[in-house]
């Protein structure tokens, strides 16, 4: 990992292949065909060099070279370095949930994390798996970020979408939506915002974040006619955060919140739910929006976009979020160097 001291040389971005059948390869290529990208940081692929040979003969970028490396200390700068999870050939069925493409993405994310958590990569981003087919008795988290936070339990991590200056959080997330009102208590708002607070100061330079918070309930509950959620939990948890000093406002009502554009007087949005967070981002962001788990002490990003089945190998794939998600990672590592 880059110090202070050498923080003047290119960091390495650890980039894992997500789903062979998707648009990973699609994004990963698109992203790394700009030699731009040399000047910036050092590409590290978690993945299979034969998968990647064989996008990249699809998408006519035959041009394109890469060095097959064992260990991430023989990474070199100005080239696209490989490290394959297997020499064994992989079936490649675009389009299609296999359990070899299940395996592969976990393989290939286990390889890149312990790279991460042993600082041998400076940042990891991780493109798109199919959270089914990657399920195994290694696997059984409901996201990469659920299994990526497991290796540092002492930590409260917390999903943010970035998009230019619109953050959103969410205190619950891929859970079904009858159990979020049991989930939402004061003490996970007062956390979530902690954490929220503190990543917008070290990460994004911002001294004293304004953060906003959302109901729970239609018109955050009119007094408890529509629930009660925002008197016993919501409210004192936004009175609990500011009497630590945070600058916490709210509730808000989500749905005149984003619709009058009055999301663009704060630094970061806490919702309580993933739609209620997801919907207004997909729809502000569209294809450039980045997933970023803040909270923990290593750094990982991801596209704000799924397995892409359905326009796989059709050279159609928007790379802009993965590019997005590798950028945003390299300014919080160069945040964080700053802060230290």
């Amino acid at each position: 990992m880059l110090t202070q001291k050498d923080s003047k040389k290119l960091p390495l971005v650890g980039i894992t292949q997500g789903d062979i059948n998707g648009v990973g390869y699609e994004i990963i290529l698109k992203t790394l065909c700009d030699s731009r990208i040399f000047e910036s940081f050092t590409p590290v692929v978690y993945g299979q060099s034969k998968v990647f040979s064989y996008y990249k003969k699809n998408f006519n970028m035959e041009e394109l070279s890469y060095a097959v490396i064992r260990d991430v200390r023989q990474a070199q700068e100005g080239r696209i370095n490989i490290i394959n999870h297997t020499d064994s050939e992989l079936k490649i069925e675009p389009g299609i949930s296999t359990d070899i493409a299940g395996k592969a993405s976990f393989d290939a994310l286990r390889l890149a994390v312990n790279d991460l958590y042993r600082n041998n990569i400076d940042v990891l981003v991780t493109a798109p798996v199919n959270k089914k087919n990657i399920q195994s008795e290694q696997f059984h988290f409901s996201s990469q970020k659920k299994y990526i936070s497991s290796f540092c339990p002492e930590y409260t991590p917390l999903m943010l979408m970035i998009w230019n200056k619109l953050r959103i959080g969410s205190v619950t997330n891929h859970i079904s939506l009858k159990e979020v009102p049991a989930m939402i208590t004061r003490d996970l708002i007062v956390s979530k915002l902690e954490v929220f607070n503190k990543t917008l100061q070290q990460d994004f330079n911002i001294s004293y974040p304004r953060l906003a918070v959302m109901g729970l309930n239609p018109h955050f509950g009119d007094g408890g006619l529509y629930g009660r959620e925002e008197i016993d939990m919501v409210i004192p948890a936004i009175k609990e955060a500011r009497g630590k000093g945070m600058l916490v406002f709210g509730p808000f009502s989500a749905d005149g919140f984003f619709g009058s554009a009055a999301w663009l007087k704060y630094d970061g949005i806490l919702c309580m739910y993933h739609d209620q967070a997801m919907i207004p981002f997909k729809t502000l962001a569209v294809d450039g929006g980045v997933n970023f788990t803040a909270g923990l002490p290593i750094i990982r990003t991801a596209p704000d976009h799924g397995t892409g089945y359905d326009i796989a190998n059709k050279n159609i794939a928007n790379p802009d979020s993965f590019r997005h998600a590798i950028y945003l990672a390299i300014d919080v590592m160069r945040n964080r160097l700053n802060n230290l």
